[in-house]
């Protein structure tokens, strides 16, 4: 299999409970809730993504051939050190991520996290599943090491996943030109439903990739 990867890098985890944690980040080509491109967002099932997936063409970017040339590639962007944490993103990265690169990051000693929609099953061998449900889209992912749900979302209620199976939860308010709104009602949520964490997106407010 042909991975098409949009971008590679490495930064620091912004988002939930691995925030400020070194995290070689590897995001995926394509989304199955959304093209895109903005011609389709206004009617897609995802509208408020803030991320650009399309394509090949970022920096690190490419079409690798096989999985072993691909953790070859995401390995060169990982510093001298222990342990290596890589990040599957996208888009939706289980659109891609195979058992075949999964039993290659194993080969090398690498922790595998991902960031998955809920509507593809995870392949075994990962070792932390963050879930982002979108409103009106259902999942088959029934359980997860982090669910987070982008606040506030018309036809999402955090209360519908109180009882989904997960180690934390957390709310992150939706970035669009209601931002500030956003964060005041994603606090109050909080402080009223102990449940949830906020969860920030650091890498914004720091401003880095």
């Amino acid at each position: 299999m042909a991975y098409r990867v949009k971008e590679v890098f490495y930064s620091i985890q912004g988002e939930g409970y691995h925030s400020g944690r070194p995290t070689v980040f590897c995001r995926f080509s394509g989304c199955n809730l959304w093209s895109g491109k903005e011609k389709d967002r206004s009617n897609a099932k995802c509208s408020f993504c803030d991320t650009d997936f399309n394509n090949t063409d970022g920096d690190g970017g490419g079409i690798f051939k096989n999985a072993p040339k691909l953790v070859t590639h995401l390995l060169s962007f990982w510093p001298n050190t222990n342990p290596i944490r890589i990040e599957f993103t996208g888009g939706e990265p289980l659109l891609q991520l195979d058992q075949n690169l999964i039993d290659e990051c194993k080969k090398n000693n690498i922790e595998i996290t991902i960031e998955t929609n809920g509507t593809q099953n995870v392949p075994d061998g990962i070792d932390w599943v963050c879930v982002s449900p979108k409103a009106n889209v259902p999942i088959v992912v029934r359980k997860a090491d982090e669910l987070k749900i982008v606040y506030p979302q018309d036809g999402l209620d955090p209360k519908d996943f109180a009882a989904f199976k997960a180690k934390y939860y957390y709310l992150q308010a939706m970035d669009n030109d209601d931002l500030k709104e956003n964060r005041d009602k994603t606090v109050e949520y909080c402080l009223n439903n102990q449940q949830w964490r906020l969860s920030l997106q650091i890498h914004k407010v720091l401003q880095i990739k």
